[in-house]
C-alpha cells in the first residue's frame, strides 16, 4: 500500500497498531459506542443485501463481528470470507467463529460450515471478478492508505447487482455536531484508550476522521471507482456513516 498523503501512517504502521490492540479490541469498541456499535453493524449487513445462500465478504473484518453477522444472513447454504491484514485480530475472529461453532461438533444449522479467515489487504484482494454477492466493511475504509484503489478492488469482485455497505466514522458538517465529536474523541476516546495503555494506538482517530472523505465526497469517489449508485447515510447523530454502493440499481 502506498501512503494517502505524506502525514499519513503508512500501511505498516497501521498494521501493527491493530496488532497491537487485537486483544482489546472488543472490549474497546463496546465501551467507545456504549455498545451501539453491533446496531450499526446490522444495519450494515442489512443494507448490503446478504441473503441465504450468498458469496459474502466482510473487508477489513477484524475481530469478526460483521463476519458473524453476515454468516446469519447467509445462512447454512451460504459462504462468508473475512479478509485482514492483521494476523492478531484474524485469531481473535477465528476463536469467537469457533466457540459459535466448535470444530468435530455439530454446529447450529442456520449457519454455514466455517467462516473462511483470510490474511489480505484490501487494495489487492485475493478474490475473483465479480465473485461476490455482498459485501461489509467497518472501520476499514478510513484507515486505508489508497481509498480510491480500495474502492477500485471492492468493485471489482463484486457480482452484477452486488451491493456493500461501509460503516465508519463520519465527518460531520453542521458546528454543534462537529463540536460534540470531538468532545468525544478528546473526552472519551482518548482517556479509555489511556487508561487501557493505548493512548498512543488510538491518538491516530482524531487525524483521521479529519483526513476521511466527507459524505458527498465519498459517494463522488464511489462513483470514479464504477459504482452504478452511491448513497451515504449519516447515522448515529451524524457522528457515523454508512456508504451503500451497488454494481447496479439494487440499491
Amino acid at each position: 500500500m502506498g501512503l494517502a498523503q505524506p502525514s499519513s501512517p503508512t500501511a505498516t504502521d497501521i498494521q501493527g497498531l491493530f496488532d497491537r490492540i487485537a486483544p482489546v479490541y472488543d472490549s474497546l469498541n463496546e465501551r467507545l459506542s456504549f455498545g451501539l456499535h453491533r446496531v450499526w453493524k446490522r444495519m450494515a449487513v442489512r443494507w448490503s443485501g446478504a441473503a441465504p445462500g450468498h458469496t459474502t465478504l466482510d473487508l477489513c473484518c477484524g475481530s469478526g463481528d460483521l463476519a458473524l453477522m453476515l454468516a446469519r444472513a447467509v445462512g447454512s447454504t451460504g459462504t462468508v470470507y473475512g479478509l485482514d491484514f492483521s494476523a492478531e485480530l484474524l485469531g481473535v475472529a477465528a476463536k469467537r467463529w469457533s466457540k459459535i461453532c466448535p470444530p468435530g461438533l455439530e454446529h447450529p444449522t442456520q449457519l454455514p460450515n466455517q467462516i473462511h479467515w483470510v490474511r489480505g489487504d484490501a487494495l489487492a484482494l485475493p478474490f475473483e471478478d465479480s465473485s461476490i454477492d455482498a459485501a461489509t466493511m467497518g472501520y476499514g475504509l478510513r484507515n486505508l492508505t489508497d481509498i480510491p484503489q480500495g474502492l477500485a478492488e471492492l468493485r471489482r469482485v463484486l457480482k452484477s447487482g452486488a451491493s456493500a455497505a461501509i460503516l465508519d466514522f463520519h465527518r460531520p458538517q453542521g458546528g454543534l455536531a462537529q463540536q460534540f465529536q470531538r468532545w468525544y474523541l478528546d473526552t472519551l476516546v482518548v482517556p479509555t484508550a489511556q487508561s487501557m495503555g493505548l493512548s498512543d494506538e488510538y491518538a491516530y482517530i482524531g487525524p483521521s476522521v479529519e483526513r476521511f472523505p466527507t459524505g458527498p465526497e465519498q459517494v463522488e469517489l464511489a462513483h470514479q471507482a464504477g459504482f452504478a449508485r452511491a448513497i451515504h447515510y449519516p447515522i448515529a447523530g451524524g457522528l457515523m456513516g454508512v456508504l451503500v454502493v451497488g454494481c447496479h440499481d439494487r440499491v
